[in-house]
């Protein structure tokens, strides 16, 4: 339902050619409360005018020297969307009526009037625009909180893992009803962690930590952009992505080399614009494992497995402004990166491992 005050504040634009007809109009109108009605006799003016104004409603005479009716309602087509005309056409001609309806307009009145059937008609038609209007906005702003979901869903998950559980969603009887999961047989995980970042966070205010860290990981994921890694997840100062997943790709150990590479030169950038002297340690490993989404209130891409337990402790193993890598890793890399031998080290759950440092590419 529309509100009285809303209907008659609507604009109204009387187009007639002859004025006895304007004045009789604008008379009816004005006398039961219509607050801003306007008139034309030059039916050229009108696309302009409504093009300006927006009218609710036009009451537009056919029969008029220059330019037609009909050939006004095609110019007033262009400016509507899904050409919804807000006119109630003027006519004595019975055919005329039929022929208007045809062409768009939402009612008509006839020559000479009478004054109840123009004010019934006025106020349906402009009862039905505005709630066209108001529907519009509606399924607009419908429209726009969906592209902001979208927009979410898409920062949270990974593109294609967000499609498939859109589809999934859509064919459940429940929402996040399927389990998101797959096994990987070969990719390539990073860690990435600040070092020293216990003494940093007494040494700072709140503020100023997120914010460094916000600069920090905002810039790794840009890298992780550029050279097609999908980040996974920030755990307190530790940064984790993922190359070859959720899309499988060949080269994904030398994603990841580059990756760590680029990391280091952004945080030597870093701290040379800052002042700050932030160290990292990196760690990197290939291997099999499970991907998957968990949760149903905040939504996470996560890995376990092999691939993710050796990453995690090559990076806490290593060395700080430096990038520890496992053999396996090592074996997988192209011929583009320079490897230095760190020897074997213990690790929890898997012995004594062969590492190396990458240092560069050649």
């Amino acid at each position: 339902m529309i509100d009285a005050d809303r209907i008659l504040d609507a604009p109204i634009l009387v187009v007639d050619d002859q004025p006895a007809n304007v004045a009789l109009l604008e008379q009816m109108l004005r006398g039961v409360g219509y607050r801003s009605v306007t008139s034309t006799r030059d039916p050229r003016a009108v696309g302009e005018l409504h093009r300006a104004h927006r009218y609710a409603l036009i009451l537009l005479d056919v029969q008029m020297p220059g330019m037609d009716g009909f050939e006004v309602m095609e110019e007033l087509k262009a400016l509507e969307a899904k050409s919804y005309l807000p006119v109630i056409v003027i006519t004595a001609q019975p055919s005329h009526k039929i022929r208007a309806l045809h062409a768009g307009a939402r009612d008509f009145v006839s020559k000479p009037f009478e004054v109840a059937e123009v004010l019934m008609r006025v106020r349906n038609a402009i009862e039905a625009r505005l709630l066209h209007l108001q529907t519009h906005e509606l399924y607009e702003r419908v429209v726009e909180e969906q592209r902001q979901s979208e927009r979410l869903l898409h920062n949270v998950l990974p593109r294609c893992i967000a499609a498939r559980l859109k589809r999934a969603d859509a064919d459940a009887a429940e929402p996040l009803a399927e389990v998101i999961a797959d096994s990987f047989a070969d990719a390539t995980v990073l860690f990435a962690d600040i070092v020293g970042f216990s003494q940093l966070s007494m040494d700072l205010s709140a503020q100023a930590l997120v914010a460094l860290l916000n600069q920090i990981f905002s810039e790794f994921d840009r890298i992780c952009d550029l050279r097609g890694l999908e980040k996974i997840k920030t755990i307190g100062d530790a940064y984790m992505a993922v190359a070859g997943l959720p899309d499988s790709v060949v080269d994904h150990p030398d994603r990841a080399a580059n990756v760590a590479l680029d990391m280091l030169e952004s945080m030597s950038a870093f701290n040379a614009r800052t002042g700050h002297l932030v160290r990292l340690r990196l760690g990197i490993n290939t291997g099999a494992g499970v991907a998957g989404v968990i949760g149903r209130r905040r939504l996470i891409y996560d890995l376990w497995g092999d691939a993710v337990n050796v990453a995690s402790r090559m990076e806490a193993h290593g060395v700080a402004g430096r990038i520890q890598i496992s053999d396996t890793t090592r074996r997988r890399l192209g011929p583009g990166f320079l490897v230095e031998p760190r020897g074997d080290i213990e690790l929890k759950g898997r012995g004594v491992v062969r590492t190396w440092f990458l240092n560069g590419r050649t």
